[in-house]
């Protein structure tokens, strides 16, 4: 029996649990791709599937709606991949472990992949359904929107006749996103020299920590694995001389890091010593969160004693340098949008390769000019080090549009079923909306989306009863547009 067999709308759960048996996290587009080119093809839908594997599925109007103007559906296939430490679970090939848990929808132990599963589940729901008045849809399905926003890149718009377009990537019920920040990915890569050195391997770990989405979340101040180790690297070398093996963790640069993992080498002496000072950070980053990482452990273990591959002194020095020095977080608050993220930066992924250690980074901004003064100190950071620095991919703020008829209509809606005017907001996450407005700017871009918490963590969830209710309303403003 289907997990979410008895949830209403039956149809729009019975998709996202199908959604949810396919491995789709970001660049393994194939297989989703696919079933959306399929399950048009079943219905006898017009289709195009591109060849970044982007799927654009085309419905006439139901009666009274054919010659409406086509109203365009939009949201991404893939998802983040998150699991607990513990978690065996390989995203590669396994199903989502669904479950229902007080009026939400889980997958154990790892993402759910609401974002933006839920959205592909209401559009196909509309696309099958013979009974919902609506003008002719134009449903544009997008790839690897969570690194690098590939899928927008690369889709054509122009063979959309539609003008309005609804995004269903927002996480709050009852607010209507009309504009969101852009963003920069950039990589560093510092420089390292190796050498043999003697002595107590000392694994350092931190883990446990929140993590989550680095657009809606990095406001609450959550935890940085990476910052927190680059603090108890620090720490350490202020009571004993050490020399790094290596340094990893993070999973992605849009994913406030949970975890990192260091392996440094003392003289035998010292090593006690090293896990002292790990015991007296955890009690410090204790004090600071204030109960908010619950789940935070640091964590340190004697591995063994011989002759490793380190990096030499002044290699070891810089990487601790940079993390201490390299910025994180929250780096301004909007001027006209009280309680709006205006402005942040991410370190998301840290990796030990051959020569050098990789840092990537998201920076996030409303406003261009503060955008790139962010890269600007990345960049320098970079150089005071002798590091490289790549930008990886870029995107455009959606800018606010005060004479939008998209968000009139859905205002207008909202007030006459539920008595009161929606919440209209502009987010500090990246929305492919400003993607595309860079391609047609003759779009009018309104973004919605049921109740989901937790997004790109393992304690993602979707809200249940918030789901029926957007999907309705969803329909109200479809039938709206005639």
């Amino acid at each position: 029996m289907a997990v979410l067999e008895n949830l209403e709308p039956k149809k729009v759960f019975q998709f996202f649990e199908e959604i949810c048996q396919i491995p789709h996290g970001t660049f393994d587009m194939d297989r989703i791709s696919d079933y959306c080119a399929k399950f048009a093809k079943d219905r006898g839908l017009r289709y195009i599937q591109d060849e970044v594997k982007n799927v654009i599925i085309f419905k006439p109007g139901t009666a009274g709606y054919e010659d409406s103007e086509p109203v365009i559906l939009q949201g991404h296939m893939d998802m983040v991949c998150e699991k607990t430490p513990d978690s065996d679970h390989d995203f590669k090939k396994d199903p989502l472990d669904l479950y229902i848990e007080d009026g939400y929808i889980r997958a154990r132990n790892t993402t759910l992949g609401g974002d933006d599963g839920i959205a592909v589940a209401m559009a196909m729901a509309l696309l099958d359904s013979d009974d919902i008045p609506h003008p002719p849809i134009e449903a544009v399905f997008t790839v690897d929107e969570e690194t690098g926003m590939g899928g927008a890149i690369g889709v054509d718009l122009s063979v959309l006749k539609g003008h309005k377009l609804i995004n269903i990537d927002s996480e709050e019920e009852g607010i209507l996103t009309t504009g969101c920040a852009g963003g920069i990915r950039i990589t560093t890569e510092i420089p390292v020299t190796k050498e043999e050195k003697s002595g107590a391997c000392v694994k350092l770990e931190i883990k446990g920590l929140k993590g989550g989405h680095s657009g809606a979340e990095i406001h609450e101040q959550r935890g940085n694995a990476h910052k927190l180790m680059g603090r108890l690297l620090h720490r350490i070398s202020e009571e004993m001389d050490f020399r790094l093996a290596d340094i990893k963790g993070g999973s992605k640069e849009n994913v406030i890091a949970m975890d990192n993992t260091a392996n440094i080498v003392v003289d035998g002496a010292d090593a006690e010593k090293a896990v002292a000072v790990a015991a007296k950070m955890k009690a410090v980053y204790e004090n600071e969160f204030m109960g908010d990482e619950p789940g935070l452990t640091v964590t340190a273990e004697v591995t063994g004693e011989g002759s490793y591959q380190v990096f030499d002194k002044a290699s070891t020095d810089r990487i601790v340098a940079y993390l201490i020095i390299n910025p994180y977080g929250v780096q301004g608050f909007s001027r006209k949008l009280e309680g709006l993220t205006e402005s942040s930066i991410n370190i998301g992924v840290m990796m030990t390769k051959e020569d050098v250690v990789e840092t990537a980074y998201l920076m996030r901004s409303s406003v261009e000019s503060l955008k790139q003064n962010m890269r600007i100190q990345i960049e320098e950071y970079a150089k005071l080090i002798g590091a490289k620095t790549t930008i990886d991919s870029e995107y455009p703020a959606w800018q606010y549009d005060p004479d939008s008829e998209l968000r009139k209509v859905m205002e207008d809606v909202y007030k006459k079923l539920y008595g009161k005017a929606p919440e209209v907001f502009a987010v500090h996450a990246g929305l492919e909306c400003g993607m595309f407005l860079g391609k047609r700017s003759d779009l009018d871009c309104v973004s919605m989306g049921p109740n989901m918490c937790d997004i790109h963590s393992f304690n993602e969830k979707l809200d249940i009863a918030s789901t029926e209710r957007t999907w309705n309303y969803l329909k109200a403003v479809l039938a709206a547009l005639k």
